[in-house]
C-alpha cells in the first residue's frame, strides 16, 4: 500500500467534504478504504459524509465501526449517536450522546448535540441546561449561541432567543445560520418587516435554503400592500427552486373504486389550531373508503396526539429524521393521496412533496395561500374564501371547493359557558382581538381606532404571546399613538396557561375585531362559540376572506365589511346596540352548532367525496397515458 497515495486520497476527500461536495468526497474515501479497509480516519469520515448525505444506514455502519475501533473517541461516539437518532433509535442515541460528554466533558459540540437530542424528546429544560454548559465552555461560539436561541424559541422565550442570535452574529458575522435564527426570532416577536429583510440577507448567502424561503413566504402573509401578482410570483419562485426536474408519479393501479390510503402530513397533530379542524374530519371519514395514516413531525406528542392516533391505521413521527429517511418511509407506506396540512408554515416537508410522495397531493388547512410547488395537485377551499374564476389564476394548484365552508370546527371540551354581556354591567363597550399579534398591522390599528373614537368610553383588549413583555408593550404604545389610538384605551394581555383560561377572557369582551389582511380562523370560531360577534373586513385573497367564509357559514354575512368605512359602520352599530349584542350573545353558540362548521359528519362526507374525485381524476389521466 502506498502511504503517499492513501494520503492524497484522504486530502482530496477532505477538500471536497469541506466544500460540501459530498458525493465527490465519498468517492475518494471509498478509494482510500479499498487501499486500507481498517483506516480509522477514513472510516470516520465515511460515516460523517453518509450522515450528512442522509444515508442513515451507511452512517450507522461506518460510525459504529469507528467507535468499535476507538471506543473513547468522543467525536466518533457523538456522531454515532446522531446517526442513531436519525434512524429513530432514541434510547441508543441518548446513550452515545451522553457518553460523548463523559469522554470529553470540555467538548462544547457534544453538549450542543445532546441538547438537540433532548429537544426532539420534548425535554426542553434539560436541553437548556446542556446549551448553558456548552456556552460556559465556548462563550464565543457562534454555533452554540445559535443553537441555544433555537431552543429558547421552543420554550417561548423569543426575546432571549433574539438576543442569542445577535450574540452569534457578533461572535462571527460570517456565520450565516445566525441570520436565519435572527429572522425567525424577529418573526416570533411580531417584527415582520424586519424578519423579511433578515430572511432576504440570509438567502443572499444561502439561496438554496428552502426552509428559510418557506418562513419568508409565511411572513409575507402578514404584510399589507403586496399585490396578488407579487405574492403568486414569490410562491412560484419557491416552486422553481424545489420543483425541478419535474417529478414522476409513483405507480399505482388506476382503480377509481377501491379503498384508498390517504395520509395527512403535519407538525401540528397535537394541541394546536390545526387539530381543532382536522380531528372532526378524521373522526367521520368513512373507514370503508379510506385507510387513514397520520404523519406527525414535531417533538411534542400530547393528549390530542393520542386521540388522533386512535383514528388512524398508521402513525409515524418524523421529528429529527433526515429527508431521505422520511422519503423512504412514506414511499414504503405507499399512500394513494397525501394531504399536507402545513404549507409554508414551520417544519414543513414541501421539498419532499416536490419530489412527489403520492400520486395525488393536496394542500389544505394550515396555510392561507398557494404553495407554488408544481407537484402539489390540489388545494381544498371554498367558494367564498377563493371565488370561482377570480382566485384560480393565483394558485399553482387546482382549487377544489369541496363545501360551502372549508372548515369543520371542534370546540374545546374545556370551554366555559357563555357569560352575560359585560357592557350590561360595567357600562363600557369592550372590543377585543385574540389573534396572533403579528397579524395586527398599523392599518388595522388605525381602522380599529376609528371604531374606538366612534364609541364613547370604549376599550380594546388584545391578547397574544409576547404582549406582556416590556419591550413589546413599549413598542405597542408607540404604534398605537402613531395610529391615533390612545394607549390608555388598550389592554395588552399575555397568553394564558390553558384553553379554559383563554376562552374565559371572552367573558370580558362584547364585540371582536378580525385582523386584516390576514384573518383569524380559530380565534373567530372561538369568539363565536363564546357568544361574541366578530366583524371582519373582506379582502381579495384567501387570507383576507376566511372571516367572511366563517361568518357566512354561521348566518351572519352582515358582519363582513366590504371596505374600511363599512367596517366602522358595522362595528359601531353593533357596539351602540347593547340589547342586540345581548340577544346575539345568548344565541351564537346555538347558531354555530347548527352551521356546517359543526356538521362534522356532513363536512367529512364532502371532504371524502372530494378526495375520491381527485383520485378519480388521477385514474383517468393514468389510464389515458397508458392507452
Amino acid at each position: 500500500m502506498s502511504s503517499a497515495k492513501l494520503q492524497s486520497l484522504l486530502q482530496s476527500g477532505l477538500a471536497h467534504h469541506r466544500a460540501g461536495r459530498l458525493a465527490e468526497a465519498e468517492g475518494f474515501y471509498r478509494q482510500g478504504r479499498g487501499l486500507a479497509p481498517q483506516h480509522f480516519e477514513l472510516i470516520l469520515l465515511s460515516g460523517l459524509v453518509a450522515y450528512q448525505a442522509g444515508r442513515v444506514t451507511d452512517a450507522i455502519e461506518f460510525l459504529g465501526q469507528a467507535v468499535r475501533q476507538a471506543p473513547r473517541h468522543a467525536s466518533a461516539v457523538m456522531h454515532h449517536g446522531l446517526a442513531l437518532l436519525a434512524a429513530n433509535r432514541p434510547a441508543e442515541a441518548e446513550r452515545q450522546l451522553r457518553r460523548a460528554t463523559e469522554l470529553q466533558p470540555t467538548l462544547a459540540e457534544a453538549w450542543d448535540n445532546l441538547a438537540y437530542f433532548l429537544k426532539t424528546q420534548n425535554r426542553l429544560a434539560d436541553a437548556v441546561t446542556c446549551h448553558e454548559r456548552a456556552l460556559s465552555l465556548s462563550p464565543d461560539s457562534a454555533s452554540s449561541w445559535y443553537n441555544y436561541g433555537l431552543t429558547l424559541s421552543l420554550c417561548g422565550r423569543e426575546h432571549e432567543a433574539l438576543g442569542c442570535h445577535e450574540r452569534a452574529i457578533a461572535a462571527d458575522p460570517k456565520y450565516a445560520k445566525a441570520r436565519f435564527g435572527r429572522a425567525q426570532a424577529l418573526q416570533q416577536t411580531h417584527r415582520i418587516a424586519e424578519a423579511v429583510a433578515e430572511y432576504d440577507r440570509f438567502l443572499i448567502l444561502q439561496p438554496q435554503h428552502h426552509e428559510a424561503r418557506s418562513y419568508r413566504l409565511f411572513a409575507l402573509q402578514y404584510l399589507d400592500g403586496l399585490s396578488r401578482e407579487r405574492m403568486l410570483e414569490e410562491h412560484r419562485e419557491y416552486g422553481r427552486a424545489v420543483g425541478l426536474p419535474a417529478p414522476s408519479s409513483p405507480g399505482r393501479l388506476p382503480d377509481p373504486a377501491r379503498r384508498l390510503r390517504v395520509a395527512f402530513l403535519s407538525p401540528d397533530l397535537r394541541g394546536h389550531s390545526v387539530a381543532y379542524f382536522i380531528e372532526p374530519l378524521l373522526r367521520h371519514l368513512d373507514p370503508a373508503q379510506f385507510d387513514v395514516w397520520l404523519y406527525h413531525d414535531h417533538f411534542c406528542e400530547d393528549a390530542v396526539s393520542q386521540r388522533l392516533k386512535s383514528l388512524a391505521a398508521g402513525w409515524r413521527n418524523f421529528v429529527g429524521q433526515p429527508a431521505s429517511a422520511v422519503l423512504a418511509a412514506i414511499r414504503a407506506d405507499a399512500p394513494d393521496l397525501i394531504v399536507d396540512l402545513a404549507g409554508h408554515t414551520g417544519l414543513n416537508r414541501l421539498p419532499l412533496l416536490a419530489r412527489r410522495l403520492a400520486p395525488v397531493q393536496i394542500s389544505y388547512l394550515g396555510y392561507p395561500n398557494t404553495t407554488g410547488v408544481p407537484a402539489m395537485d390540489h388545494r381544498f377551499t371554498d367558494e367564498i374564501a377563493d371565488p370561482q374564476g377570480d382566485a384560480d389564476a393565483f394558485a399553482t394548484e387546482r382549487l377544489v371547493r369541496f363545501s360551502s365552508v372549508a372548515w369543520a370546527y371542534q370546540p374545546s371540551g374545556d370551554a366555559p359557558p357563555v357569560s352575560p354581556l359585560p357592557a350590561a354591567t360595567n357600562g363600557t363597550v369592550t372590543f377585543g382581538c385574540f389573534n396572533n399579534p403579528a397579524k395586527i398591522t398599523d392599518a388595522t390599528l388605525t381602522l380599529w381606532g376609528r371604531v374606538l373614537a366612534a364609541v364613547p368610553g370604549s376599550r380594546l383588549r388584545l391578547k397574544g404571546a409576547g404582549l406582556g413583555h416590556p419591550t413589546v408593550r413599549a413598542r405597542y404604545a408607540a404604534r398605537l399613538a402613531h395610529c391615533g389610538v390612545a394607549p390608555a384605551q388598550v389592554d395588552l394581555l399575555e397568553r394564558t396557561p390553558d384553553a379554559t383560561a383563554h376562552l374565559a377572557l371572552y367573558h370580558g369582551i362584547d364585540l371582536a375585531f378580525d385582523t386584516s389582511p390576514y384573518n383569524g380562523t380559530t380565534t373567530t370560531c372561538e369568539a363565536l362559540w363564546m357568544g361574541v360577534p366578530v366583524v371582519t373586513l373582506t379582502g381579495r385573497d384567501h387570507r383576507a376572506r376566511v372571516g367572511t367564509s366563517l361568518l357566512t357559514a354561521v348566518g351572519h354575512p352582515e358582519w363582513c365589511a366590504r371596505d374600511a368605512d363599512e367596517f366602522v359602520r358595522v362595528a359601531t352599530a353593533l357596539a351602540l346596540d347593547p340589547a342586540r349584542l345581548a340577544t346575539l350573545r345568548r344565541g351564537l353558540r346555538s347558531e354555530l352548532e347548527a352551521s356546517p362548521l359543526l356538521d362534522h359528519a356532513g363536512q367529512a362526507a364532502k371532504f371524502g367525496s372530494a378526495l375520491r374525485g381527485c383520485w378519480a381524476a388521477w385514474c383517468e389521466r393514468a389510464a389515458s397515458k397508458a392507452a
